[in-house]
């Protein structure tokens, strides 16, 4: 039997200590042993931590680091909302389920304290060491209390009475007074108090929430700033002010906390009798879910956090202490105030495929054959462009879409109300439980009802995930069908911000594939056997597993094999599995997995043939390709799932084949400039670690770079 993994330390870049795990592994273990899988939590953590790195990266623009510092802290929150408020749920209810590395709820937990503690301070040691001081040499301030002047001083008080002090409700703590309830990830302040008030009550402590409608970050006017770009946090306007608010008493301490809750929502599917409503009804608790994580100033006396850790019910390892402001990812707003486009990444200007720059519309240019846009080196125009066409021609009898996330102001959504104003069939199928964008998608969808569409929402139990567009044409006698599939979401900034691939096709198969899928969505009936779409949750799982199969016979006979595989995360362990049996075949097996992964590649005897590659750079990797070399007759598809448990069972999605030979290598090549990235890519070692690639003597090679440079409608310059 096989030790556990046991911890050593590394040195992070900033010079602190944090856990890594050394697993030894006997090559005779069955493929379902423990010690062949990375915790998927612990995996998670080291993506935040690529993250971070490109805050450290001094070869990036200084803006674009501290946005990276905020996407980092946007990343925690949100593994505490989620990932962390569900451990603690499963280890409340002591809970047996495991996953395939078999640690409990409570040693995940110990683990992740550990990792995240080491993590959090290198986060503020990152800030504080590194992009301040940086920022302050280019002239962007943010000032602290001790360097204000008494100008920006006289400034800011008034501020504070016109804007805060009539907005602000402190609350001391008495009897009458109870502990009030923080929203989750809300700014308050512990408030230590000397003397009586009117009523001669004397607490000696108060709370103060920060109103969530008032910016965490204020410029200063040029009539009081010393430089073209200062700025100052709200805290410090609070601390600097708050005695203020208790006239006649002494302030002996303020200090910054926040609470992080459970926001995951739940909804009883068992008594389910309209989704809509109950998850409104579910929204309204989001901010008062259960506590999970407590951020306080580090300068709070020990004291004081642990009054604050009793009120939340939460454990010494809860608490993480703050150099600096408790959710750095509110100073996201700075490169956004700076008008500093030498400390940004140069402006890119995406290019759109020939064939429909040269056609009349968007329909001839598909007609003419397949085209595949790779988001956001090219543009995501056509698209629009297409939904446009489709809402105003006279052809056009229908449209059918499913929506995941879409974003305010939305292009796409404003075609599809006209399309359905203009007396079209407009059908959305709209996934309410999209996490964080449950609001807005239910106001989309009254949006779209009332403008004459139809909206559904899905299946109970399965989120629609799947990225699916068709047009219905009459052209002559003939009813033709025009299609969009993609790997990520109909949401135009993300389609800046994020990589992803969309086919515009006509395809009559595929075009009968996601007629049927529409209608298995909406209606009751038996699943009909599609032609060549694979789908979750009823045949993707399957088929992914016999291709892997098929891969270790075709390299046992001697034939071409290999498999190539670009994802967000990979855990499902029976895919891990296959890929585990072909790598003992001697299949080469190339992932590039860009967050969790709990394979363990280059195991001797198990996973020799596999690596694993995560690129961090200028925009967020969210394709999904599957390619299997299939004897020399290749099989590529694009998919809007990732390789994990809730893709395959718990949601619909679709897997789309490339049948255009010239798209087919189009896509293949592409994979391979992330294969040979130095510069912005990691590999995936058997401990769960990640090694940075370097380039050495070599000429630097960034895969999003070279794809810029390719799509670019301008040629991208060196600085992006």
């Amino acid at each position: 039997m096989a030790k556990r993994p046991t911890t050593t330390t590394r040195r992070t870049e900033s010079g602190r200590s944090s856990p890594r795990k050394r697993t030894a592994v006997n090559s005779d273990l069955e493929l379902d042993h423990p010690s062949l899988y990375i915790n998927r939590e612990l995996s998670q953590l080291e993506f935040a931590q690529r993250v971070l790195a490109q805050a450290q990266d001094d070869e990036l623009p200084l803006l674009e680091r501290l946005r990276f510092l905020c996407i980092t802290s946007s990343i925690l929150d949100e593994f505490f909302e989620i990932r962390v408020a569900g451990l603690k749920q499963q280890e409340s209810y002591a809970a047996t389920l495991r996953g395939p590395d078999q640690l409990s709820p409570t040693e995940q937990l110990v683990l992740i304290a550990d990792r995240a503690h080491a993590l959090s301070a290198e986060l503020y040691t990152t800030f504080n060491a590194l992009l301040v001081p940086q920022l302050d040499l280019q002239g962007i301030r943010l000032l602290s209390r001790e360097y204000w002047s008494d100008r920006q001083r006289q400034w800011l008080r008034r501020y504070f009475r016109r804007e805060l002090a009539p907005i602000i409700s402190p609350i001391g703590l008495d009897p009458a007074h109870p502990f009030p309830p923080p929203q989750n990830k809300a700014l308050n302040f512990i408030v230590t108090l000397d003397g009586a008030d009117v009523y001669g009550r004397q607490s000696g402590k108060a709370v103060v929430a920060a109103p969530r409608a008032l910016p965490r970050v204020i410029a200063l006017p040029e009539s009081v700033a010393s430089d073209r770009h200062e700025f100052v946090l709200l805290s410090s306007i609070i601390e600097a002010y708050v005695g203020e608010l208790f006239r006649g008493m002494t302030i002996t301490g303020c200090y910054q906390f926040r609470l992080t809750r459970n926001s995951d929502l739940f909804v009883d599917e068992e008594d389910l009798s309209d989704l809509k409503r109950a998850l409104e009804g579910e929204l309204s608790t989001r901010h008062y879910g259960e506590s999970v994580r407590l951020e306080v100033a580090d300068d709070c006396p020990a004291e004081l956090v642990g009054f604050l850790r009793a009120q939340f019910n939460l454990s010494d390892q809860d608490v993480y202490g703050c150099r600096g402001p408790v959710n750095l990812a509110r100073l996201a707003a700075v490169p956004d105030e700076v008008d500093r486009d030498d400390l940004k990444f140069d402006e890119y200007q995406p290019s759109v495929p020939e064939p429909i720059q040269q056609a009349e519309d968007v329909f001839e240019a598909i007609r003419a054959g397949d085209i595949l846009l790779h988001h956001p080196f090219q543009s995501f125009a056509p698209f629009i462009d297409f939904l446009r066409q489709a809402a105003v021609d006279p052809q056009v009898l229908s449209i059918r879409q499913t929506l995941y996330r879409t974003g305010s102001q939305s292009a796409v959504v404003e075609a599809l109300l006209q399309a359905a104003r203009n007396g079209k069939e407009v059908l959305v199928i709209i996934e309410l439980r999209a996490r964080f964008d449950e609001a807005a998608n239910i106001e989309l969808a009254t949006v779209l009802q009332d403008a004459g569409a139809q909206v559904m929402y899905g299946v109970v139990g399965l989120k629609t995930h799947a990225k699916m567009c068709m047009v219905q044409r009459r052209e002559g006698r003939k009813l033709q069908r025009y299609l969009h599939l993609g790997t990520g979401n109909y949401h135009q900034r993300t389609a800046r911000l994020y990589t992803d691939y969309g086919l515009l096709t006509c395809d009559a198969a595929i075009g009968e594939d996601v007629q049927a899928l529409f209608h298995q969505l909406i209606s009751p009936g038996e699943a009909p056997r599609l032609k060549r779409l694979l789908q979750s949750p009823l045949t993707l799982h399957r088929l992914m597993i016999e291709h892997i199969d098929e891969e270790i016979r075709r390299q046992q006979a001697g034939e071409p094999a290999w498999i190539k595989a670009k994802m967000n995360a990979l855990i499902e362990p029976q895919i891990i599995q296959a890929l585990y049996r072909a790598s003992q075949a001697g299949v080469r097996v190339d992932l590039v997995v860009r967050g969790i992964c709990a394979l363990r590649p280059g195991i001797p005897g198990v996973s020799e043939t596999i690596r694993v590659r995560s690129i961090v750079g200028r925009f967020l990797e969210h394709t999904r390709v599957f390619a299997f070399a299939n004897g020399g007759a290749m099989r590529v598809y694009l998919s809007s799932a990732d390789w994990m448990g809730r893709n395959f069972f718990n949601r619909v999605e679709t897997a789309f084949p490339i049948d255009d030979q010239t798209i087919r290598l189009r896509i293949l090549e592409e994979f391979d400039f992330y294969l040979q990235d130095n510069a912005q890519a990691w590999a995936l070692r058997s401990d769960g670690s990640y090694r940075r690639i370097a380039p050495g003597k070599q000429r630097r090679r960034l895969a999003q770079r070279r794809l810029m440079a390719r799509f670019a409608a301008e040629p991208a310059s060196a600085g992006s």
